[in-house]
């Protein structure tokens, strides 16, 4: 679905952007330079809710949340931060970046906490639709996932296996 398709609210008489994606009038307000668009998974468990994302950070001690964007395994996308403030997405980088995630990324085997790509259809889709939306307004920022940070292909250098799944290879046709 484009961003044009969806429901707008109303405020003060003059329409403001849905919290499904941002609007090319919302990037204008933008006075952040972007250059990295993140993809994250939340690791977390598919089932979990945007409001207990919301108070792990707040149980941290954030003041904003980890990401800009998280889509839930319906291929909801729910707006967390406006893209003109930072998110708490990855360290060193939040001033110029924008953060998505999906809601997943973990799931239990035997008792064990296991770190795997657990994204549905529909969040496949809707993390592609979202991101090449973004892009379309920040043309020169580079989509990778939090873990190439510290080299895709060097895996024993991750601090984090998250988003679970090679974000630069999947998206570099965005």
């Amino acid at each position: 679905m484009q961003p044009s398709q969806l429901p707008s609210n109303h405020h003060q008489g003059r329409a403001i952007p849905s919290l499904v994606f941002p609007t090319q009038r919302n990037n204008n307000m933008n006075k952040r330079q972007i250059t990295h668009i993140f993809v994250h998974c939340t690791a977390t468990l598919p089932t979990a809710s945007v409001e207990s994302l919301r108070a792990g950070w707040k149980a941290i001690g954030w003041k904003n949340p980890g990401y800009h964007y998280v889509v839930k395994p319906s291929g909801e996308v729910v707006s967390l931060q406006p893209e003109d403030k930072a998110s708490n997405g990855v360290k060193g980088y939040n001033a110029h970046a924008i953060h998505v995630a999906y809601i997943g990324g973990l799931r239990v085997l035997n008792d064990s906490k296991i770190y795997e790509d657990t994204r549905t259809p529909a969040q496949k889709a809707a993390l592609r639709a979202l991101l090449a939306d973004i892009h379309s307004r920040y043309s020169k920022a580079v989509i990778l996932g939090h873990r190439s940070i510290w080299g895709e292909y060097s895996p024993e250098k991750w601090q984090k296996v998250c988003p679970c799944f090679n974000a630069i290879k999947e998206y570099t046709d965005i």
